[in-house]
């Protein structure tokens, strides 16, 4: 094997975005991604203080959405959404594009309002990951947003919210690593919730995976290590993500 449970349980952002989820859910994916060393939480904006308050000395971040999750959000909203995550201690933010500007060959548009969120984060010192959602998208759309977002140092593109008509193909993560600058990293969300899935996105170059099912793979991450099993709790968090 040619990972440690480190380099799997890092690639992880534990999502707790569903919108039935109530405080008893996030509190316990909260500790259920500490107790399993995530990458982040990706939470609900409204919770990301209270993440933040829990997640504060552990090497987990505070992850949230921006323009969530069909990206028609204005821009100035998008500011506004960017500059209050950061105020509530977010260090991550997962913004979607303007799927109709992009659908529309809107590039200068599209280009704005990516840039007007990655300007405010990096300026706090946060990362940006860029969601497409490629389902709705053809290739050469694919292409054009990663060239956008390698021009302005995004820090990660996205395949999808989870919430679209299809998650992460192999197919859209081997274009994307292909079509994205060397610094640009790439991000798998929706349908990875096996390590051999996981295993095999992270071959193609992915740094980063959105999952609901963390623990099923992080189980079998450690017992294939010959690691004891973690105990954690969880209020029964819906998987789908």
């Amino acid at each position: 094997m040619d990972y440690s449970y480190t380099d799997i349980s890092k690639m992880i952002d534990h999502s707790l975005l569903q919108p039935t989820m109530n405080q008893e859910v996030l509190e316990s994916g909260i500790q259920l991604a500490l107790a399993y060393d995530a990458a982040s939480v990706c939470i609900m904006p409204y919770y990301v203080k209270r993440c933040a308050e829990l997640l504060k000395g552990s090497t987990v971040k505070v992850s949230t959405t921006i323009g969530f999750p069909h990206g028609g959000h204005t821009t100035a909203i998008k500011k506004a959404e960017a500059q209050q995550a950061i105020a509530d201690g977010c260090e991550e933010l997962d913004m979607v594009v303007n799927i109709s500007k992009v659908l529309s060959a809107d590039w200068d548009y599209v280009t704005a309002d990516i840039k007007a969120v990655i300007e405010v984060a990096h300026a706090a010192g946060r990362k940006v990951k860029v969601i497409f959602e490629n389902c709705y998208l053809n290739d050469d759309q694919k292409t054009k947003l990663c060239e956008i977002c390698t021009k302005l140092n995004a820090d990660w593109v996205k395949t999808s919210t989870g919430y679209g008509t299809g998650g992460a193909t192999i197919e859209d993560l081997t274009l994307m690593r292909k079509a994205s600058g060397s610094d640009l990293q790439v991000k798998a969300a929706g349908g990875v919730r096996e390590l051999d899935k996981l295993l095999e996105v992270r071959a193609l170059g992915v740094t980063r995976v959105g999952a609901s099912a963390t623990r099923t793979i992080l189980d079998e991450c450690r017992k294939r290590l010959g690691l004891e099993p973690i105990v954690a709790g969880d209020a029964g968090a819906p998987s789908g993500y």
